[in-house]
This record gives C-alpha cells, structure tokens and sequence, in this order.
C-alpha cells in the first residue's frame, strides 16, 4: 500500500509539473505575441527605438518568433544615419541591423519574408553603409539561387563585380540575368548602360538593338536608342564631324520610328530637336542649317504644348485619380 501511494503520489506530482511548465510555456507564448503586437505598432509609427524594445522581449520569451529578427534588424538598420559613420553608437546599430538579418535569414522559414532579409542584409553592405562589396557579394548569391529568373538580382551583383574592378564577371552576370529574362527589357537596358560606362558604345547601341526587335511597338525603345545617339554626337569630343553626321543621322532614324508609334511623345519630340540641333551645327550649307533649326524650334514648341496641356490635365484631375 505504501508502494502504491508513494508511486500514486510521485505521478501526481509528475503531472503537476508538466502542468506547470506547460502553463508556463503559455505565459510566455502569449507575453511573445503581446510583445509582438506592440512591436508592430510601434514599427509602423516609427517609433523605432520602442520597437526594438518590444522585439528583444518577444525574442526572450518565444525565440521562435522568427519574423521579430527581421523587423528588430531593421528598426536598427532605420536608426543608422550614413553621414554619422564612425561614430560608435551610431555604427553599432548597423551592427546590430546585420546580426539580426542574418539571425532571420538563418532561422526564417517564409520565403518572401527570408528573401525581404536577404535584400536588407545586401543593402547593409552596400556603398552608403558598411561598403563591404565581399560580404554582399554570397548574400545576391544566395538570393539568385532563390529566384534565378529575377533579374534585378543579377544587376546587383554585376554592379559589385564592376565597382570592384572585375569587369568580365560584371558582364558575365549581365549576359546571364539575359539569358535567365530574354523578354525583360531592363536586362537589355543595365547591359547597354554598362557598355556604354565602359566606352563600348557599340555593344551598347547592339543591346538596345536588341531590345527593340523585341518590343517593335514600343516607342520608349526607340526612344532610348536615339539618346544614346545624340549622348555620343553631342558630347564625345574625340568623333570626327563624319562621325557626328553618321550617329546624328542613327539618332534621328531611330526616333522617328519612336514618332511614328506615338507622334505625341513630348520626349521623343525634345530629343529630335536635340538630335537636329546637332546635326545644323555640322550643316555648311546655311539655307539646310537654317531649315533645320526652324524644324528644332517647331519640335521644340510642340513638346512644350504637350507639357503644358498634361500638366493642365493632371492638375484638374481629382484626387486620386492620377
């Protein structure tokens, strides 16, 4: 009998305790997401110094309450002003903002929400921060291998490469986020402003090219192959008046097919005034070059209604409605 009771009552207080530390387990859950709420709140007033408050206690009482690292990571992150670098208080908070990103990265289980850290945490390293190209560069990584079709991930990553003096590789990841989005005009677009960064103007004027065949009813193709014209005739000082006649004249075919899509493109309509202004300059006849000018000045006067008349329509539009 004693046995019995004895046993009977070592279960009791088994049970008991279970009970207890199970309670105890609930208290702290509910205190986590109490904690979180408040977090939140105080997140979205920006009031960020509350918020990292409330995201440590959430942490203390329920560690799994993975979302926390990333907000509390980027209440930091928010705090960090660039023009204090160097101070110590100050350069502790993207310490911080990068200790808890990663702790997100590592224990977050939602992609949208893990792949959120991934871009913080690569924003932490870039230029106006920690400016540590080496430790950004396997953070694009990892988030290429996330979603190798995104294309922005592969400019990120080339535009490491190209400020840390590797130039194939940058070029390399351009090629490759093309070939991951051949139908994405921005993979056209970054390759053709990194050709022409690196005095290919060929390659660049190709890749817009390219691009265009693609998007033939697209008068912003167009577009912005005759910019690239007139950026070389008007500004690259080495060219020959041949060769300023030459790209002048690309210019000017190019946005004409821009005009010939949308004839009230204000833009297209400032840059053929542009591109004819350049091409006066070299005219030796004075009748042509005078005929051109006139043809500039009218472009010019028809954006300039353009402008007007959108401007006009967007400020009698009512609220919201733009």
């Amino acid at each position: 009998m004693r046995k019995f009771a004895l046993r009977a009552a070592v279960v009791a207080f088994a049970t008991g305790l279970s009970l207890l530390v199970a309670g105890c387990g609930q208290v702290k859950m509910l205190e986590a997401r109490m904690a979180l709420k408040d977090a939140h709140t105080a997140y979205q007033q920006q009031d960020y110094r509350g918020a990292i408050e409330a995201y440590e206690k959430a942490i203390a009482a329920d560690p799994t309450q993975t979302e926390s690292y990333f907000y509390l990571g980027n209440s930091y992150d928010n705090m960090y002003r660039p023009t204090r670098r160097g101070e110590a208080a100050n350069d502790a908070l993207i310490d911080n903002a990068v200790a808890n990103y990663k702790k997100a990265v590592e224990l977050e289980q939602r992609p949208e929400l893990r792949k959120l850290a991934l871009q913080y945490l690569a924003n932490a390293y870039g230029a106006d921060k920690l400016n540590d190209p080496a430790q950004s560069e396997p953070v694009v990584q990892q988030l290429i291998e996330m979603d190798p079709s995104d294309p922005v991930n592969y400019f990120a990553l080339a535009r490491i490469y190209e400020d840390s003096g590797d130039y194939e590789r940058a070029e390399q990841t351009l090629v490759q986020a093309r070939e991951a989005r051949p139908t994405e005009p921005a993979v056209y677009t970054n390759l053709a402003a990194y050709y022409n960064r690196q005095g290919n103007f060929e390659g660049a004027i190709e890749a817009l090219n390219a691009r265009a065949e693609r998007e033939p009813t697209n008068p912003e193709a167009f577009y912005t192959i005759a910019t690239y014209y007139w950026e070389k005739a008007y500004r690259d000082f080495s060219l020959s008046d041949p060769e300023k006649i030459k790209y002048t004249q690309m210019g000017i075919a190019a946005i004409d097919k821009s005009l010939m899509l949308n004839e009230g493109y204000m833009e297209a309509l400032v840059y053929k005034n542009l591109l004819l202004r350049v091409q006066a300059n070299l005219e030796r006849n004075p009748a042509r070059q005078q005929a051109l000018l006139r043809e500039a000045d009218q472009l010019q006067n028809r954006a300039e209604e353009i402008r007007k008349a959108n401007f006009a329509t967007a400020a009698a539009a009512p609220a919201g409605t733009e």
